[in-house]
């Protein structure tokens, strides 16, 4: 099964779009598939439901985060930049592909189902995370 079949699938177990993408990955961070789902719960529905930035989106950047912050022992100094650079990045080759990122546009003007914005998010990740 491809990573995006396992996202998926997931979504139809009842993971929202955020916790779909972000735990089809667990195996690349240093957390759990639970901790991954309990982090991103409230990225669901636009973040918060309200309709705002595609959970898939969010957990795009939830990545970029882990794969290039160097951590609270690195401050004063930190990756910020790097981890915005690559989040900015992810976000523009989604909208690329959608036309937004933004859910209540995806699915209100029927730019993407949340299947297909999660079959993207995986593809992106894949494409330039991972």
């Amino acid at each position: 099964m491809t990573r995006k079949e396992m996202a998926v699938d997931k979504h139809k177990q009842g993971y929202n779009c955020a916790q779909a993408v972000l735990c089809t990955f667990a195996d690349k961070t240093n957390l759990s598939e639970d901790e991954l789902f309990r982090i991103s719960e409230a990225f669901g529905g636009g973040m918060g439901g309200t309709q705002g930035v595609c959970g898939a989106v969010s957990a795009m950047v939830f990545l970029a985060g882990l794969e290039k912050s160097s951590g609270i022992d690195s401050l004063p100094q930190t990756n910020k930049m790097e981890s915005y650079t690559l989040g900015r990045e992810l976000m523009e080759a989604f909208e690329g592909k959608n036309q937004s990122i933004i859910c209540s546009r995806l699915k209100g003007e029927g730019l993407r189902s949340c299947d297909g914005c999660i079959e993207d998010a995986v593809e992106i990740i894949e494409e330039n995370l991972f």
